[in-house]
């Protein structure tokens, strides 16, 4: 099977767009994770079928990179709004897509692209309604559409074994039945954090857009960050801010890395 592809990422979290409108492509799990892997495939943190949809301009169909379904991706959606964009040569300043996670609406302004992630749930059969502490940190918890683990440390998150605690907390099915996504956060000033991401079904990766919403959302409502912050990640700065209607709003960029076609069996 012959698969063309777009290679999108969002500072840095990386993701394979396939415009499946017409229906014809019906991926299996190996088949993702093959198409994700680094060595053997073209290599991603995720992979997106843009599909239509008949409540919005389109679908997001994301997949993680080992193949399970995910219900959001924050970078991915700002992908998935400029391969629309592109591909149907929309001309508009606002797009709606539907995910997993529901309706996301989306503005395009001259230097990326302002999601509406909607309002953060703080209580949620995926994770405990208070927090607990797990591999000798504290942690909080917050779902935009999917779970995530919250941890504020006083140290640089980069001289942190992630890598080492972020599977253990992600895959501990006793207290996350759904497994769960793993971030830890500096408070570097009320307007300002630095975080590192361990993503469900995908390790470490250079961004998570909904990580991002999570940790400003769980800070804000500390005390720690003010309604409106930028978050540094690895691959670089997102702005989240509430806005009247207590609704998360991301903003940041979308860029295309190249295209192709990869045979896939």
């Amino acid at each position: 099977m012959q698969i063309q592809f777009t290679k999108m990422h969002g500072i840095g979290n990386d993701m394979i767009m396939i415009d499946n409108r017409k229906k014809e492509l019906m991926l299996t799990e190996e088949q993702v994770a093959k198409l994700c892997n680094r060595q053997f495939g073209i290599g991603a943190d995720g992979l997106i079928l843009l599909e239509n949809d008949t409540q919005a301009d389109c679908f997001m169909n994301y997949f993680n990179a080992d193949g399970s379904v995910g219900e959001m991706c924050g970078n991915g959606i700002r992908c998935t709004a400029k391969f629309f964009k592109e591909l149907t040569n929309f001309t508009g300043n606002n797009i709606a897509i539907n995910t997993r996670a529901g309706l996301k609406p989306i503005q395009i302004t001259e230097t990326g692209y302002i999601v509406n992630m909607g309002e953060p749930k703080f209580e949620h059969s995926d994770f405990p309604n208070q927090a607990i502490e797990l591999e000798g940190f504290t942690w909080n918890f917050a779902s935009m559409g999917n779970p995530h683990a919250i941890s504020i440390v006083d140290q640089d998150p980069y001289l942190l074994p992630l890598e080492t605690f972020g599977p253990k907390i992600e895959r501990n099915t006793k207290v996350f039945p759904n497994k769960i996504n793993v971030e830890i956060v500096k408070i570097d000033n009320p307007a300002h954090a630095t975080m590192r991401v361990w993503e469900r079904g995908s390790s470490i990766t250079l961004a998570c857009g909904s990580g991002t919403c999570a940790v400003f959302a769980v800070c804000n409502k500390l005390g720690l960050l003010q309604n409106q912050a930028t978050i540094n990640l690895p691959g670089g700065d997102l702005k989240i801010s509430y806005n009247d209607q207590n609704q998360i709003m991301m903003e940041g960029p979308a860029e295309t890395s190249f295209t192709g076609e990869f045979q896939i069996i």
